[in-house]
């Protein structure tokens, strides 16, 4: 199924034709014919925190300074008592300087720095683990009719997994509406925007549902618990660890959402099926390729 225009509630979105997002490539089919294929680009970007330099991650390069923020919050490197004076993104050099009023030392930070399954920046500190201890998410209450909605909304929309593939998505959400969509290589750098965006933005997290087309593992539970969104929702699986975690925090946990069929491994209480699928018409997924990633 084709995309369809731009969503009327989406505040932000992909934009598939952005020029250096992708290029097109010409390569060999099976029949050993010349085709040409829409290629994701690749770039370097390096986030500083006021002098200090914390991370170099591979994105697509888009919505820079969203990413850097919400990679600084994720990770605890920013808080809430943290005054941003400043976000200076530099294009030649690819690079972008979070300035805050007060520096902070982040050496025994980096020290504990550990690789995890995620792909781009998939690292995680002990500082983030540390976070969740003692969090309890507001107890909000899901209808099965959004997330039906939801599903045929974002698997319609314009993007470059549609164009291009090869990328991960995040999506924002308030009820059935879409808010925020943000795309890159890993889900990681696509979560990460999407913090930027609500701490620039004061976006409120307690009524909001977190999309993504990444598997739902413990560092997704987790930056998604840090945010303080109460809703986790993806078309692809889950890690048990990943389960616990949510059942700890209070984090309502739907994975496998392909058209209207879902499991729900946490929270599954405060889920109201207001709305269940008609006979035989339970799988609705596009003929464009969306799989789980």
């Amino acid at each position: 199924m084709p995309p369809t225009k731009p969503d009327p509630d989406l505040i932000l979105g992909p934009d598939p034709d952005a020029p250096g997002l992708s290029r097109s490539i010409v390569g060999v089919d099976h029949l050993g014919q010349p085709q040409s294929v829409n290629v994701i680009e690749e770039r370097p970007l390096t986030i500083f925190l006021n002098a200090r330099e914390i991370v170099t991650a591979m994105t697509i390069g888009d919505y820079p300074e969203y990413l850097a923020l919400g990679f600084l919050r994720n990770q605890g490197m920013l808080t809430d008592r943290d005054e941003i004076t400043a976000v200076d993104y530099d294009d030649e050099i690819d690079t972008v300087v979070v300035r805050t009023r007060t520096e902070t030392d982040h050496e025994a930070k980096l020290a504990r720095k550990t690789r995890t399954s995620g792909c781009a920046v998939g690292t995680v500190f002990g500082d983030m683990i540390e976070g969740i201890e003692g969090l309890r998410l507001p107890a909000a209450q899901v209808r099965t009719s959004w997330l039906y909605e939801l599903s045929a909304r974002i698997n319609r929309m314009p993007s470059l997994y549609l164009s291009a593939g090869a990328i991960h998505g995040t999506v924002l959400c308030q009820g059935a509406a879409p808010l925020v969509y943000m795309e890159d290589v890993g889900r990681h750098n696509a979560v990460d925007k999407i913090s930027g965006w609500m701490l620039r933005h004061r976006a409120a997290p307690e009524d909001k549902i977190l999309y993504t087309t990444g598997r739902l593992t413990s560092e997704m539970v987790i930056k998604t618990a840090l945010m303080g969104i109460p809703v986790l929702v993806s078309r692809s699986g889950f890690t048990a660890w990943g389960v616990d975690i949510a059942r700890q925090v209070g984090l309502t946990l739907v994975g496998r959402l392909r058209g209207q069929r879902y499991i729900c491994l946490a929270g599954a209480d405060r889920l109201i099926h207001d709305s269940t699928p008609p006979e035989g018409q339970a799988d609705d997924r596009p003929r464009t390729g969306r799989a789980a990633e």
